[in-house]
């Protein structure tokens, strides 16, 4: 459950000072400091299907299943790098997996004393019930508590992803009908819900937020299926629903700010991962704008006031949402 604004917070700033205090010392030749660690949990959306993300400087993270993924938590490590951080970064995913999965398979793997967790489940929130959050707030509420049982002081995050053009623009498909940014407010909603319900996740990362800030100021093109307007960027991949290098590119930054409570715009145009991506400096820093933004603006009430609305909001779009199908 968080307090005031997600960006930044004296957590996130806390952490980003301890992270900054230990590279001096280090420096210094004080003692020896451990990097803190963070441990990413998703699917897809986190090891970057799709593009070129997905084996991007793999040797850089742990891929606690083996499967030499580098994905966001590659792209997390070179930014906290050139930002003069060391982080120890570890990854578990398993494609088209919602959180479920990952606590009742994967806790030999996962269930240890990390410093920093970021989490997501699947998609739709609910690969058989789109929209309904609620596997979402039982997984994600299971996961945070077993983290603090290791570590009280642990860091957890939720990560709302975007809205799917597959699930917006074809008929049939449960987002038929509504704005391309209705989506990823419904799944942003809905982690938001899950964060108000437990005292151990201590934000939402918003991901798909920055995304629909990116089409609504015209550098992404909303509509990929009646093609990629001269100018604009496509945040999906070429199935028009995992990220291109472009939509995670993104995401990573909007994850390093709200993280280590850094501004994404101190990465500059010059920032490495963008060029190896094919992404070229003046992208990386309207992205890196677009990222800083959205965390500024993400504002939530008191948590009492925000389990109250989001109940019944929630309750409001998943009532919607049955209604259409």
């Amino acid at each position: 459950m968080r307090n005031g604004s997600l960006f930044p917070s004296s957590r996130l700033w806390r952490r980003a000072a301890q992270a900054a205090l230990a590279l001096s010392l280090g420096a210094a030749g004080v003692g020896a400091c451990a990097a803190p660690s963070i441990l990413f949990i998703g699917n897809s959306f986190t090891y970057g299907q799709g593009s070129a993300v997905q084996t991007y400087q793999p040797n850089t993270v742990t891929d606690l299943n083996g499967g030499g993924i580098g994905g966001i938590p590659a792209l997390f490590k070179a930014f906290t790098q050139q930002a003069g951080l060391s982080y120890n970064v570890s990854l578990e995913t398993v494609g088209g997996s919602g959180l479920d999965l990952h606590y009742n398979t994967k806790q030999a793997l996962i269930n240890k004393p990390w410093d920093n967790v970021v989490m997501h489940t699947f998609s739709t929130l609910d690969a058989a019930a789109p929209g309904d959050p609620t596997k979402l707030l039982q997984y994600s509420s299971l996961l945070a508590d077993m983290f603090v049982a290791q570590n009280a002081d642990v860091n957890v995050q939720l990560m709302a992803t975007w809205s799917r053009a597959d699930q917006t623009y074809p008929a049939g498909r449960p987002w038929y009908g509504e704005s391309i940014y209705q989506m990823a407010l419904d799944v942003y909603a809905g982690y938001a819900l899950a964060d108000a319900a437990s005292d151990n996740i201590h934000g939402v990362i918003p991901v798909g937020l920055a995304w629909n800030m990116a089409m609504a100021q015209g550098f992404a093109d909303p509509n990929p299926y009646d093609g990629i307007a001269p100018g604009l960027v496509n945040l999906w991949a070429s199935d028009s629903y995992h990220a291109s290098q472009y939509g995670s590119y993104l995401e990573a930054l909007v994850v390093f700010g709200q993280v280590t409570g850094l501004d994404p715009r101190s990465l500059g145009s010059s920032e490495t991962a963008a060029a190896a991506l094919g992404i070229t400096g003046a992208q990386a820093r309207r992205m890196q704008e677009l990222a800083y933004q959205q965390l500024a603006l993400s504002e939530v009430p008191e948590p009492a006031s925000a389990l109250l609305v989001l109940s019944g909001g929630l309750a409001m779009l998943w009532v919607r949402r049955r209604r259409q199908r």
